[in-house]
């Protein structure tokens, strides 16, 4: 399978390598042309404003909210969850995102920077060790969206349909289940 990683900021190396210890070919988005080619799409932690900022500027925001509404597999962690929510609460004024699930995010939910954190949690019944760093969680949802993970009562881990987003990143770790789960569940039924 040829992964897409979006990379105009944030960490989209470390999902790089995460896709192609998984096995896949893995290759950086950063002009539409290259969308034309992938299989299924992951959008990286990092600074969401920024992403989409970039994303306008380079002439992919359009193409990239097209290609998920027409049903192009897509992962986000951290600010990919942001990206790909329908609202977003303690964003800047009028944040546009991708969209794709129906849920209301709220922008660094567990703090800023300096209350970044690690902590085990149930992923679909696995015990695996996940990293926030000024992480979003899942505010509301719809009936349409399942809820893989939870931490501090909220959503961390959410699929809808062919896009699943975390809200903690397992790029910054050896664990590769999150990732494995999109390939072998989500874009399996492409």
């Amino acid at each position: 399978m040829k992964v897409g990683v979006l990379a105009l900021q944030g960490d989209f190396r470390e999902h790089i390598a995460a896709a192609e210890n998984c096995g896949h070919t893995a290759v950086a988005i950063r002009r539409e042309s290259e969308l034309a080619e992938i299989d299924c799409l992951i959008l990286p932690g990092g600074e969401s404003t920024t992403i989409i900022h970039l994303a306008q500027t380079f002439g992919l925001y359009e193409p990239l909210k097209k290609r998920i509404s027409e049903g192009l597999p897509v992962y986000g962690s951290c600010a990919g969850m942001i990206l790909l929510a329908e609202k977003v609460i303690d964003g800047t004024p009028n944040q546009k995102t991708f969209g794709g699930l129906e849920i209301t995010v709220r922008r660094n939910a567990f703090g800023r920077q300096v209350e970044s954190f690690e902590s085990e949690l149930d992923f679909l019944g696995k015990k695996i060790n996940a990293v926030f760093i000024r992480a979003p969680w899942v505010e509301e949802h719809s009936k349409n969206v399942e809820v893989l993970a939870t931490a501090a009562g909220h959503p961390v881990a959410v699929r809808q349909g062919k896009v699943l987003a975390t809200s903690f990143h397992p790029e910054l770790t050896d664990e590769l289940s999150v990732h494995r789960y999109f390939f072998e569940e989500i874009c399996k039924a492409r």
